[in-house]
């Protein structure tokens, strides 16, 4: 990506729309610092939120990526169970645990998936169908209550009706989170 310059409007959702391998995902991924974990790429320029940048020497990835959220094209739910899941984030940042829980349950209602899985928190999130692990993953996103939440196609593997419920969330969310999706 080179002479990139936008600016998301707060509390909206914004598509980013092209065809495949024009730099949408590259672009999202440079936003939530996802980029410099690959070796062969070399990232310059700056990156804003609320005026600082993001790619500063001093700034905290842990930190930022609390801030600016992602819901992956593919649901990717870490190998432990579903409250763990959506628990993760706010362990991470020191949250007490009496705090996680209520997260938790808000989060999982907030994305419809509470009356599917509050009788199996402990289960194994693998064992979710595709959709329920997008939900889930989008409820682990907004966990840690981040500003930006950043959609990779997060649509592209889920059957239509799954597909529907994510982008219906999304849309109830708007008021609260900028969105960026990209989208083909």
């Amino acid at each position: 990506l080179k002479d990139v310059s936008l600016v998301f409007p707060a509390r909206q959702i914004t598509a980013i729309i092209g065809p495949s391998g024009c730099g949408k995902s590259t672009l999202l991924k440079s936003l939530n610092r996802l980029l410099e974990l690959n070796e062969a790429v070399r990232v310059s320029g700056r990156v804003l939120l609320d005026g600082e940048d993001i790619y500063a020497p001093e700034v905290d990835v842990t930190e930022i990526r609390s801030r600016i959220g992602l819901l992956a094209q593919k649901p990717f739910p870490l190998p432990m169970s579903i409250y763990d899941n959506v628990a993760f984030g706010p362990r991470l940042h020191g949250t007490p645990a009496g705090e996680t829980n209520e997260i938790v349950a808000k989060r999982l209602q907030a994305v419809g998936l509470w009356s599917e899985v509050e009788h199996r928190l402990k289960a194994p999130a693998i064992g979710l169908s595709v959709g329920q692990q997008q939900r889930l993953c989008l409820a682990r996103a907004l966990a840690v209550a981040p500003e930006v939440l950043l959609c990779d196609e997060s649509t592209a593997s889920l059957d239509p009706i799954s597909a529907r419920g994510i982008e219906s969330l999304l849309r109830e969310i708007r008021n609260d989170y900028t969105v960026v999706m990209v989208t083909h």
